[in-house]
């Protein structure tokens, strides 16, 4: 078939591939071989793609997406699986093979793996089939197919009161849903001028523009969508219930991939489909994520314990990549990106760390540790370049993306840009404070309890988990330029012609 000659739909297919693996898989070894061997190939077919898009692009293709393909599935709707990619899709295919690879080896010890695995590759499959999606309806299917595995992954596999986590953000996140398909049911309606048939197809709705008093109704019902599950305030609660109760390789695929679901969403639906409206009612929405920046870094700056730390941390730099991408020019929203990557790459190294100290100590409360640097110095000196990253040291991700974003976000002369920009580069020194404050408490001073000296250090998986995620964060720390280029290309295309900061390219 037509179908299997489109290297993107191999992205879903391995997934599914992976489950039937999976399904007849009889012992442990057999489970963590499939995990293993189809998240490597996962990472290789990213790899392939992102090397023969750069040789596309440098042929002189500029189609605004490249591997584009459409097979029917609902003729009366027009509902289609199309697929198609460009920059920004294939670095967050990459990130998600990354981290589903990963996460992996972090879930080497897992209870019940073989269930586990299971909902965490159907998980993947919707997070890879959404990140490929251009039809609207396709995409949002693959959304709630990423979505709803994590109410078991939670409820099941989870700690401390996960009934009530799990059942808050599975709410949280579907009611944000219901936002979302009534934007995108919106949007299908006013895809097409009169007489043309409608379309789901993100191309074929750009090639027109929606009527400008529908984009104002319809633009905010979507970001809301979208911006539940990229923690905007004030709709950030889930999260770090979420987070906290969540499994170690649960929480590095929740915080890494999932919530950059809402992000990528943002981005290629609410601005990419209606930039007029996005110009005008940005500065609602930036109020809003200017708040969850600067909120999210206080709130982490009062916790205990470390799942709470990271994912109130999460809170603020999810907010930062919504924050840039509101700023509507070139500069923030290529920064909002790498903010993305960064992100991801990072906050999943954190949880894994968080897991695997926690699987030692028994405790993720900083009040009870002390002194494990000298006792598990490998995990420690992780934790500390992982904290590095996230408070922006030069040479990692971190700095790079953020320093993109404040400088972009300075190119508006008015005072109300320059005000929340400035609000939000506080954030950087609000970082610094628990950052350091849990180095401090976690890994330096005194041992709090005898027995932790008997604890062991990373196992090889765990190293090679680690230094999977160390390696990706140092890529895009030094090499910025690369992951800048391949990004940036997104916003040469027509659509952004009605935004004052792109419409220059």
């Amino acid at each position: 078939m037509d179908i299997f000659h489109n290297i993107l739909i191999y992205f879903v297919i391995i997934p599914v591939v992976m489950l039937a693996g999976l399904g007849l898989s009889r012992n442990i070894k057999q489970i963590r071989a499939v995990a293993v061997a189809g998240s490597s190939v996962l990472i290789a077919l990213s790899i392939w793609l992102l090397v023969d898009y750069l040789g596309l692009r440098a042929a002189g293709n500029t189609d605004p997406m490249l591997y584009t393909g459409s097979w029917a599935w609902f003729k009366p709707l027009n509902i289609c699986l199309a697929v198609g990619v460009d920059g920004i899709s294939i670095a967050m295919l990459i990130l998600s093979s990354i981290i589903i690879f990963a996460g992996s080896f972090a879930s080497w010890k897992i209870e019940m793996p073989k269930e586990f695995f299971l909902w965490l590759i159907l998980l993947s499959t919707g997070v890879f089939g959404f990140f490929i999606s251009v039809d609207l309806f396709t995409m949002f299917m693959f959304y709630e197919v990423a979505l709803i595995p994590m109410y078991l992954l939670i409820g099941v596999w989870g700690s401390g009161n996960k009934n009530y986590s799990a059942m808050k953000l599975t709410l949280m996140l579907m009611g944000g849903s219901a936002f979302l398909m009534l934007g995108l049911i919106g949007i299908y309606y006013h895809s097409a001028p009169a007489g043309e048939p409608l379309t789901w197809n993100i191309l074929e709705i750009s090639k027109h523009t929606i009527d400008p008093g529908w984009q104002r109704f319809l633009f905010p019902m979507t970001f809301v969508g979208f911006g539940v599950l990229g923690a905007m305030f004030p709709f950030h609660t889930w999260s770090p219930d979420g987070h906290a109760s969540a499994p170690t390789a649960v929480s590095m695929l929740h915080a890494g991939v999932l919530m950059k679901l809402g992000g990528y969403g943002c981005f290629r639906v609410a601005i990419y489909l209606m930039p007029e409206a996005a110009n005008e009612l940005a500065w609602i929405f930036l109020i809003l994520t200017g708040v969850s920046v600067v909120y999210g870094a206080f709130s982490a700056c009062v916790q205990t314990d470390l799942k709470y730390i990271n994912a109130y941390s999460s809170v603020s730099h999810c907010g930062l990549v919504l924050f840039a991408i509101l700023m509507l020019n070139t500069t923030a929203m290529t920064g909002a990106i790498m903010q993305m990557l960064s992100h991801g790459l990072m906050t999943a190294l954190f949880f894994a760390l968080i897991g695997m100290i926690y699987g030692r100590t028994h405790t993720r409360d900083i009040r009870m540790m002390g002194g494990l640097m000298k006792i598990m110095p490998f995990l420690a000196v992780c934790y500390v370049v992982a904290g590095m990253a996230s408070l922006g040291l030069p040479g990692l991700s971190g700095f790079v993306a953020e320093m993109t974003i404040f400088v972009g976000s300075f190119e508006h002369a008015d005072m109300f840009h320059r005000a929340f920009t400035v609000a939000a580069c506080c954030s950087i020194v609000i970082t610094a404070v628990y950052i350091l404050r849990v180095v401090g408490k976690l890994l330096l001073g005194p041992v709090q309890d005898k027995h932790h000296l008997e604890l062991t250090d990373a196992t090889w998986w765990e190293r090679l988990s680690a230094i999977t995620l160390i390696v990706s964060v140092a890529a895009i720390g030094c090499f910025p330029n690369f992951f800048s280029d391949l990004i940036k290309f997104t916003f040469s295309h027509e659509i952004f012609k009605v935004i004052p900061g792109i419409a220059g390219l």
